[in-house]
């Protein structure tokens, strides 16, 4: 019925939980256990079978059983009481007259003088408002589950109802524009009416599906929560205890099934007639049936740069928005929001520039004036894209070089010996710059300033320290 899966107990198919109100919660009164032809009126309370009113009377007379208790049914949880004496599995002969609290199961009094030694156990009707509270509560919030999900099916048959109203209109807008264009204009007309078709048959099939996985989920929940009340109103005590492992896992399974509350698909349906639709029958038409829906989960952010800029220096990136299948949207148009704020120092934000391509691509320009640690947000529709929100690292301005690019500082300082250079070469003689040949040149051209090799680069700083570099070179005979 709920195509719900069991797992099997080491025991195998004889130890699954038995349903004790499998008679009475079938609405069938229980039958006499000796003649099999009334319907029981009481229960012997010494041999535990059920009898007719006619079988009472003999059971009286009879002198083997002339002094067995019999009692009378009186109620539906009285009928369940008066089944079978609920046996032991592991002890055949003896009744489950107890509840051991740590294996938080019924057991009879061999159990207790056995495995179940030492364990704290009591009576069934001592644990049974503890336990039976707990069956309460799961079964209070199932039933909140069924309210939320009754509400989503009638939002589900209205957005139905929505989408088809939605695509009548659009389906009377595109004939209105294109009874003026004669044969070509016509043959456009049944093109766009077509799409419009799988796409309103695509919508209704995505909401059938939705609504059939919420009708079996509010199914399998009916099917425990009418199981669980009926446990409660008409089983024992030591029923419940019995059944309550398998009520209360699978209301616990049901209540943590995932679903959404709103319908799975919206009718943004709109047809565009200023789109270019290409030729037909050698004319060229216009008007597209639109139903692009930018997905900010699926925009992402594209640049060099990302998370670096400097100081005074104007940069930026580009955002290509995206629509629920991943696709370009094509078009411009959304509401781009982007915010680039100071971490460390308060009511610094630096005002981003947001171009619309219109082809669903949009360029962001900034020029930061404080160096430090900022937080970037893009936001489409309110929401974050890919990526967002993220850091920026704004460097200190840029240092420009105030030496030479050079091969050595004997070639370009014309031969002089105190000409000296930041890669902390020096040659034999006196010299205390760098030349060919010997250890510790570059091997190719560098600045003077400060050894950098890319003549594309920021100047480090003045040249090191002798103990820093030239410590670890030393002086050579050409």
């Amino acid at each position: 019925v709920c195509d719900a899966e069991v797992s099997l107990p080491p025991g195998g198919v004889g130890q699954l939980t038995p349903d004790c109100l499998a008679g009475s919660r079938a609405g069938a009164a229980a039958g006499c256990d000796l003649c099999a032809d009334g319907a029981a009126a009481g229960r012997c309370l010494t041999c535990g079978v059920r009898l007719c009113p006619f079988c009472c009377r003999a059971h009286r007379r009879q002198k083997k059983t002339a002094s067995h208790a019999v009692t009378e049914l009186e109620s539906t949880k009285d009928c369940s009481q008066a089944g079978k004496p609920l046996l032991c599995p592991s002890h055949p002969t003896e009744e489950l007259r107890l509840f051991c609290e740590q294996c938080d199961q019924p057991v009879c009094q061999e159990c207790v003088l056995g495995r179940h030694r030492q364990h704290p156990y009591d009576f069934p009707s001592s644990v049974i408002h503890r336990h039976g509270d707990a069956l309460r509560k799961l079964l209070k919030n199932s039933q909140q589950h069924m309210d939320t999900l009754e509400d989503v099916l009638s939002q589900i048959d209205n957005m139905g109802s929505a989408v088809r109203s939605r695509a009548e209109a659009v389906a009377t807008e595109i004939c209105l524009f294109a009874s003026g264009y004669v044969r070509a204009i016509e043959e456009h007309r049944d093109r766009l009416l077509k799409q419009l078709g799988e796409l309103k048959v695509q919508k209704e099939n995505l909401l059938h599906l939705q609504k059939a996985q919420l009708q079996q989920l509010l199914l399998d929940m009916r099917t425990g929560v009418e199981f669980t009340e009926h446990l409660l109103m008409s089983g024992s005590d030591l029923e419940i205890l019995v059944t309550k492992g398998v009520v209360s896992s699978r209301l616990t399974k049901l209540n943590s099934v995932a679903y959404s509350t709103h319908p799975s698909v919206d009718d943004r349906i709109q047809f565009s007639p200023q789109e270019r639709a290409g030729q037909c029958c050698g004319y060229e038409v216009f008007g597209a049936v639109l139903n692009k829906v930018v997905d900010p989960a699926r925009c992402t952010l594209h640049g060099e740069d990302l998370h670096s800029a400097r100081q005074n220096e104007r940069t930026g990136f580009t955002l290509l928005c995206n629509d629920t299948t991943g696709e370009q949207m094509g078009h411009g148009g959304e509401a781009v929001q982007v915010t680039i704020t100071h971490k460390n120092k308060r009511n610094c934000a630096v005002k981003p520039t947001v171009c619309d391509n219109g082809d669903g691509t949009y360029c962001i320009s900034y020029s930061p004036e404080e160096p430090g640690l900022y937080a970037v947000c893009v936001c489409v529709k309110g929401q974050h894209v890919q990526g967002s929100p993220f850091t920026l690292m704004v460097k200190h301005k840029f240092r420009e070089h105030q030496g030479v690019f050079h091969c050595c500082t004997f070639c370009s300082s014309g031969g002089q010996k105190a000409a000296r250079c930041a890669c902390g070469g020096t040659m034999p003689g006196g010299y205390q710059g760098c030349g060919h040949g010997h250890k510790g040149h570059p091997g190719c051209h560098h600045w003077s300033c400060c050894g950098q090799v890319k003549e594309s680069s920021e100047c480090l700083g003045g040249p090191p320290s002798d103990t820093s570099l030239r410590s670890s070179l030393r002086t050579v005979a050409l």
